[in-house]
């Protein structure tokens, strides 16, 4: 495999700040549209208006918020090589695919291999975390063979 970790790492950097960049968006159209409401004849539509927008900040905000935490943890990911057993920062490379320990960026693909960036909280992290090459697992249904990790 010829993709290396910290190509890893600067996409899932790059994916954390386009989501952070869109909520940000998303929250000032909301404000803007909140402000923008000016109270009309109908004044029970501009209160329904207004906390339609209300809510939608809130839950851009603690989107917001979600991705600042998942930027937080990415720059605590290790970028040591040669790890034994799998933990945080881990390229770990599976006889049903190759999975990065980081965090839920989904699937990435770099010289046209695929690397699923997961976190280690996910399911499949936490089966994965503390296990060594050479080892199997079940996941889903379908077995797995540690082949390598990185």
């Amino acid at each position: 495999m010829s993709i290396s970790k910290s190509q890893l790492y600067e996409l899932c950097l790059t994916f954390i700040q386009n989501r952070i960049e869109n909520i940000e968006y998303s929250l000032q159209q909301a404000r803007q549209a909140s402000n923008d409401d000016t109270k009309s004849s109908a004044g029970d539509k501009y209160e329904t208006t207004r906390e339609m927008m209300q809510q939608e900040m809130d839950r851009n905000n603690k989107l917001l918020y979600e991705a600042g935490q998942q930027k937080i943890a990415l720059q605590q990911v290790e970028k040591a090589e040669g790890f034994e057993k799998i933990k945080n920062g881990s390229l770990v490379i599976t006889s049903e695919g190759s999975f990065y320990i980081s965090i839920s960026a989904g699937e990435l693909t770099v010289d046209g291999e695929k690397v699923f960036a997961i976190s280690q909280a996910s399911p499949i992290g936490r089966v994965l975390i503390g296990k060594e090459k050479g080892e199997s697992f079940k996941f889903n249904g379908k077995d797995y063979l540690i082949e390598t990790v990185m």
